[in-house]
């Protein structure tokens, strides 16, 4: 995100990318024009979880497009929310909320959290491997 980029102005410039109407793209989701206008320029909040799959799904995001998506949408609600694909991990998992209150409790650095997932990021790409 190299602008501020919004919620709106995000699934208005996929929109527009694949090439469908406002009118076209509202009547796919079920909602009115006027509603996703709204959103598109940052008047209201992200629809419900639904609605924003759904979205996804007609856009065709990438998983990394979905994931953005998801993480605007939840900045764009007026109390604080998660990214909807993220809270029944974190609620599954006693380790990851012990992590993230941990972190919290410290004040992790950007480094830190780096460093985590770079940690990561290298197991995945040793699973890859051995997958192929």
């Amino acid at each position: 995100m190299s602008k501020k980029e919004t919620f709106g102005l995000f699934i208005k410039e996929r929109r527009l990318l694949r090439q469908i109407s406002l009118r076209k793209f509202a009547e796919q989701l079920d909602i009115s024009p006027v509603y996703l206008c709204n959103m598109e320029k940052n008047r209201n909040p992200a629809p419900n979880d639904d609605i924003l799959t759904r979205m996804a799904g007609l856009l065709l995001l990438t998983e990394t497009e979905t994931e953005l998506l998801y993480d605007l949408a939840a900045k764009s609600k007026s109390t604080p929310t998660v990214s909807k694909d993220l809270p029944e991990y974190i609620m599954d998992r006693d380790i990851v909320r012990i992590a993230l209150r941990t972190a919290k409790d410290v004040d992790a650095t950007d480094e830190e959290w780096q460093e985590f997932i770079s940690n990561l990021e290298a197991r995945r790409r040793k699973v890859q491997e051995e997958i192929e």
